[in-house]
């Protein structure tokens, strides 16, 4: 952007619509073309000029019909993804239907009878089928009920206590991760197919394709083993959450770092092409500094492709939770479904299921509504 920025502001390259006038008025004033049927015949003063293509319905239509479309558009999408919603809990309880053991067994002393067994079965209506362990879970959940525990808790109680750590931990992350990558796309998009751009876009593919159990393992191996730095485990305070802010640090880094290197491809290739748009180029000959053309007219039109690309981050954000949240000992919703997995514990697993699914798709749902606004106010 910055060589085109450069080239641009020498005589070289005039702007399009000046340089356009200037020929039309050469030829108006030497060719014989200026008395002649086309500059008074119908062409001047025909339907082109003054028909409905000017004042017509697709003017004023398109910006009565926008934000009903977007509606619409967002209604669908919420209903799609209900039902795969719903796909998904019946892939969940088909799932820990057919792992070994039950949460029967699980919820009792290892030395327990048969007898108490058979008898906790029934007490958790595990001797029932599937489908209709399945529907009776289901036709609780317009009213927020959520189930039982294999342990006597309600299903809501529990996941209410950790959810906020999760949120803590994810939102946080979010933003070190949405702040950091449009940092080093700015920077990279400043200075195209220079070593920086290169350097940077190599080190986000890098980054982007590591697993964070093991950038967990390389941040604690580095900061609280050898530095001695940052603390390796969180510990639980009184009210639930983590004794001291330190102890956020390195779960935080550990769910962003490949995070920011999705982010950050995905926001430099949308500033790239949007740097080919004709309002930007036509800013551009105009002369405008490159931080006002890259703040003013590249960043807002990449900005739908960059929500979308939040979006997916927020999910992937959550799922790679259960593993930082393990390492760390970090009071979250995903240790929470660690045990439960553990125990066989299928409403509590469906249940953070349910939560995190929804949030996610509250996400998805703010971003298809970010794309279709742009999509209606873009030139």
């Amino acid at each position: 952007m910055a060589e085109r920025l450069t080239a641009a502001r020498g005589p070289a390259a005039p702007p399009a619509w000046r340089a356009g006038r200037a020929s039309a008025s050469e030829s108006s004033a030497s060719g014989p073309s200026a008395s002649g049927p086309s500059a008074s015949g119908p062409s001047a003063s025909g339907p082109s000029a003054s028909g409905p293509s000017a004042s017509g319905p697709s003017a004023s239509g398109f910006s009565a019909s926008g934000p009903v479309s977007l509606l619409l558009r967002g209604a669908a999408a919420l209903a799609q993804r209900a039902v795969l919603l719903a796909v998904l809990l019946v892939a969940v309880f088909a799932a820990m239907e057919f792992l070994p053991g039950d949460a029967a067994r699980s919820s009792l002393d290892r030395g327990a009878s048969a007898a108490a067994v058979a008898a906790r079965r029934v007490e958790l209506g595990l001797d029932q089928p599937l489908w209709s362990r399945l529907l009776r879970w289901m036709a609780g959940l317009p009213t927020g009920d959520l189930g039982v525990t294999s342990r006597g808790e309600q299903v809501a109680e529990v996941i209410g206590r950790h959810f906020p750590g999760t949120l803590l931990l994810g939102g946080l992350a979010f933003a070190v991760t949405m702040v950091a990558a449009l940092a080093l796309a700015v920077v990279a998009a400043l200075r195209p197919s220079s070593a920086l751009d290169r350097a940077i876009s190599g080190t986000s593919t890098v980054v982007a394709a590591l697993p964070e159990f093991v950038v967990a393992s390389v941040l604690v191996l580095l900061f609280a083993l050898w530095a001695d730095l940052l603390p390796a485990v969180t510990v639980t305070a009184a009210g639930g959450g983590p004794a001291s802010a330190a102890m956020l640090v390195l779960p935080v880094l550990s769910l962003a770092v490949p995070q920011i290197g999705w982010n950050a491809r995905v926001a430099r290739a949308a500033l790239a092409d949007e740097c080919t748009a004709p309002h930007v180029e036509a800013a551009v000959l105009d002369g405008l500094p490159p931080r006002r053309v890259l703040l003013r007219h590249v960043l807002p039109g990449s900005l739908p492709t960059i929500a979308a690309g939040a979006a997916t981050s927020v999910g992937m954000l959550l799922g790679g939770a259960v593993v930082v949240e393990t390492i760390f000992n970090y009071p979250g919703v995903g240790s929470v479904l660690a045990g439960a997995v553990r125990d066989r514990d299928t409403p509590l697993v469906a249940g953070v299921v349910v939560v995190t699914s929804v949030a996610v798709l509250a996400v998805l749902l703010a971003a298809d509504l970010v794309r279709g606004w742009a999509s209606v106010r873009r030139p």
